[in-house]
C-alpha cells in the first residue's frame, strides 16, 4: 500500500475529490456486486426534509445487520452515503472464498490469517499487543486468535509517512468474524470507512474513530460539552431552519476531545411530538468544525428518519425510553441539554487541509501528542468493486459508547474527573 499527495477537489458541505454526482456514476453500476437489492428514499417518511436514504444487502454475512442508511445535505449525497455504507459492509466482511477475496494487495481472504499466541509470534513478527485494544475484563490477552497484516502508519524525523506491516488481531479488522474464529471482543464497523480514494478513506476512518472517542468521554465524564452559540455560518443556519421549521429543537454542543479535531454533537428534541425515541444525537468530527456540525445535524436527522422507519440498530433502547417515558429519558440525558457552559461560533478553529495526505500527516501527530502512538490502518478493498474501503485502529482510544464491555484509561480518567468535581448536570436536572 502506498499513500501520497490527494487533492481535496470538492469543498462544500463535504470534503472529497469528487462530488457526490461523481461518485455515484461510479458505485451505483457496483450495487449489485456488492449485494445491495434496494436503495430506498425515506427522507419524506419524518418531517424535516433532510435527505435520507436506506441501503438493503439481504445477502449480509451471519451477525451483520443488512439494512444501512445514508444522510447528505442533498439527496444525491445522501443516497452515495447508503450505498458507500453497503460498499463499506460487503467490503469489511470476512472472506472466507480464495478466488476473489483480498484486497488490492491480494491479503484480504482467509489466507492472510495467521492463528497463534500474542508471546509465540512475537518472537518472529512484529505484533501488536491485544491488551492495546482495551480488552473486556476476564479475557485473556494471549489466547490463541487468528491475526492479519495491517500497516502502522509513522511519521519520520522529516515528517514523512512511513508504512510498516504489524499483524493485528483478526477481530479488529472485519465484522463479522466468522463464528468458527475466536474473537476476544465483539467485531464493529467503528473506523470503517470508504471513499474516492485511499487517503480520503483513512481520513474519514480515522475522523470517526475519533469522534467514537469524544463521544465515549463525554458519556463517562457525564458532559455533553459546551452548547456552541453565536453561530453565523449560513449552511448550518439554514439546517437547523429545518428542524425548527419543524417543531424540532436541534442544539449544537462541543464535544472535541485532547486529540483537538473538532468534533460536535446535534441534540435534538420534538417538542411536539415529544416522543422519547426521537431524543436523538448525531455526531461529527472533522479538520472543519463547518464539515463537523453539517455531519452531526444530517445524522441526527438520520436518527430520526430511521427510528421511524424501524432499521436502527439500537431498538431495544428505542424500547426501553418509550417505557420510561418523554420526561424521564430527557432527565437521564440532562448533559446534552445543560446551558451552563458555552463556546461561540468563531472559537472553533477550522484545521484543515486542502489534501487528504496532510489531513492524515496532522491528525497522526495530534493523535501522538495526547500520547496515542499506534495509528494502524488496513486496506478492505475488494478487487471486484474496485472502491477504496479502510479500517483504521487506534490502539488506546475509547470505543465505550458503542461498546460498554471496553473502558480504558481515558475514559476512566473521565469518570473519575467527574466523581471528583461534581456535575453541573446534577444541578440542572434539579432546577428542571
Amino acid at each position: 500500500m502506498e499513500l501520497k499527495s490527494c487533492k481535496k477537489l470538492y469543498l462544500k458541505e463535504t470534503h472529497r475529490i469528487k462530488s457526490p454526482e461523481e461518485t455515484f456514476e461510479i458505485v451505483e453500476p457496483l450495487t449489485e456486486t456488492a449485494g445491495i437489492t434496494r436503495v430506498a428514499d425515506i427522507t419524506k417518511l419524518d418531517r424535516l426534509n433532510i435527505p435520507v436514504f436506506s441501503c438493503i444487502r439481504p445477502g449480509a454475512a451471519d451477525g451483520a445487520i443488512s439494512v444501512y442508511n445514508g444522510k447528505g445535505a442533498t439527496p444525491i449525497a445522501a443516497r452515495v452515503s447508503a450505498i458507500m455504507e453497503g460498499i463499506e459492509r460487503y467490503s469489511a466482511e470476512f472472506q472466507e472464498r480464495s478466488s476473489n477475496g483480498g484486497n488490492n494487495g491480494g491479503d484480504g481472504d482467509s489466507k492472510s490469517l495467521i492463528t497463534g499466541k500474542y508471546p509465540d509470534l512475537a518472537e518472529e513478527f512484529e505484533v501488536l499487543d491485544p491488551v492495546e485494544l482495551i480488552l473486556p475484563e476476564a479475557i485473556d490477552p494471549d489466547a490463541v486468535i487468528p491475526w492479519t497484516p495491517c500497516y502502522e502508519m509513522l511519521l519520520d524525523d522529516n515528517g514523512n509517512l512511513v508504512l510498516e506491516e504489524l499483524l493485528v488481531p483478526a477481530a479488529a479488522v472485519y465484522h463479522p468474524l466468522p463464528s468458527h474464529h475466536y474473537s476476544i471482543f465483539r467485531t464493529g464497523t467503528n473506523g470503517i470507512a470508504s471513499g474516492n480514494a485511499l487517503e480520503e478513506a483513512i481520513f474519514h476512518a480515522m475522523c470517526e474513530v475519533i469522534e467514537r472517542d469524544a463521544w465515549s468521554l463525554a458519556e463517562a465524564g457525564k458532559t455533553g460539552g459546551k452548547l456552541i452559540i453565536d453561530i453565523d455560518d449560513p449552511d448550518i443556519l439554514n439546517m437547523v431552519r429545518l428542524f425548527n421549521d419543524a417543531g424540532v429543537d436541534v442544539f449544537l454542543r462541543d464535544i472535541t476531545s485532547d486529540i483537538g479535531l473538532p468534533t460536535i454533537a446535534a441534540v435534538s428534541d420534538d417538542v411536539e411530538l415529544k416522543d422519547p425515541t426521537l431524543l436523538c444525537l448525531g455526531m461529527g468530527t472533522h479538520s472543519s468544525p463547518k464539515i463537523a456540525a453539517l455531519r452531526a445535524l444530517t445524522e441526527a436527522a438520520q436518527s430520526r428518519a430511521t427510528q421511524i422507519h424501524g432499521a436502527r440498530e439500537d431498538a431495544t433502547i428505542a424500547d426501553v425510553r418509550k417505557q420510561i417515558g418523554y420526561e424521564r429519558t430527557k432527565r437521564l440525558n440532562a448533559k446534552w441539554f445543560d446551558e451552563s457552559e458555552t463556546i461561540s461560533w468563531p472559537e472553533l478553529k477550522d484545521i484543515s487541509s486542502d489534501d487528504f495526505l496532510d489531513e492524515i500527516k496532522n491528525t497522526i501527530r495530534a493523535l501522538n501528542n495526547v500520547g496515542l502512538q499506534t495509528v494502524i490502518v488496513k486496506d478492505l478493498t475488494r478487487p471486484e468493486l474496485g472502491i477504496p474501503v479502510v479500517h483504521v485502529i487506534i490502539p488506546g482510544i475509547e470505543s465505550f459508547a458503542i461498546d460498554s464491555d471496553r473502558m480504558g484509561i481515558r475514559c476512566k480518567a473521565a469518570r473519575a474527573k467527574a466523581s471528583k468535581t461534581g456535575s453541573r448536570v446534577r444541578k440542572y436536572v434539579r432546577e428542571t
